[in-house]
């Protein structure tokens, strides 16, 4: 796999990737290499989703998953320079949530500004009990840009998001998880296995179906039901012809494991 300067990626085989956002020293934040990095992982995804599976991405150490933007990096920065690099940051967050292929997030520490908004680009997340959050923005003089004000509320509500964007608030990986925006809780160390043991199980189901399933939750949600079911029955329909769909019902009735080739 292609490598990158500030985002490690590491093949698990079958389709299985780990993605590691790779900045330790300054918590993980992300600055312009990063958007980069994370744009080139996920265009070449999206532009090959045949060779993947399911993606798991979390955080280098212990410490934090991100800490948000790197804000060293935007001191004195112009007018033209920020919103240049802010573009970037909202083409890769574009590819991020276009992804075809899962994205689980292991959040293995504070996950503040954009690195919230980051893990809320992910499908579902599984985080550390020693995990905190916040989308900080407000205090800084500007705002979450990068899908932090349509993603947290809904995952958790309009209320509360309000409550949490608007004051700038940090919370707690228990509190996420009663609220509704982590599935599973749990401690450091077991972390990343249980986010990768998922992970393959994702891997090992039909590729085709696995992402016209995504495909078909994400974008139903946005519409009215009568939409919604019409547009499932649409990306349930491409998978009809598949040889995947001839190997389930095979394999179910020669008691086997299926193998599925993603066609």
């Amino acid at each position: 796999m292609q490598s990158y300067e500030t985002v490690q990626v590491e093949d698990q085989g079958d389709g299985l990737v780990l993605a590691t956002l790779n900045r330790p020293d300054v918590a993980n934040a992300m600055n312009t290499q990063m958007g980069r990095d994370l744009l080139a992982l996920f265009d070449s995804i999206n532009a090959d989703p045949l060779a993947y599976r399911c993606v798991v991405m979390t955080g280098a150490g212990d410490k934090a998953f991100c800490a948000g933007g790197d804000l060293k990096e935007r001191q004195g920065m112009t007018d033209e320079t920020w919103q240049a690099q802010h573009l970037l940051f909202e083409r890769m967050i574009r590819a991020f949530i276009g992804c075809p292929v899962p994205v689980i997030g292991a959040i293995n520490g504070a996950a503040y500004a954009g690195g919230l908004e980051l893990a809320l680009c992910c499908d579902f997340l599984y985080a550390s009990e020693t995990a905190r959050f916040a989308l900080t923005e407000v205090t800084l003089g500007i705002m979450p840009g990068a899908g932090g004000t349509q993603n947290l509320p809904r995952a958790i509500g309009e209320r509360r998001a309000k409550e949490i964007i608007l004051t700038g608030r940090p919370f707690s990986a228990k509190e996420a998880f009663e609220w509704g925006m982590l599935n599973r809780l749990l401690p450091p160390d077991q972390l990343r296995a249980a986010a990768l043991e998922t992970a393959r199980r994702i891997a090992d189901n039909a590729p085709i179906s696995v992402r016209q399933a995504k495909h078909s939750i994400h974008y139903g949600l946005q519409m009215d039901l009568a939409s919604g079911l019409m547009f499932e029955i649409e990306a349930y329909n491409r998978m009809v012809p598949t040889d995947d769909r001839r190997e389930g019902i095979a394999s179910f009735n020669e008691k086997r494991k299926p193998v599925f080739k993603g066609r």
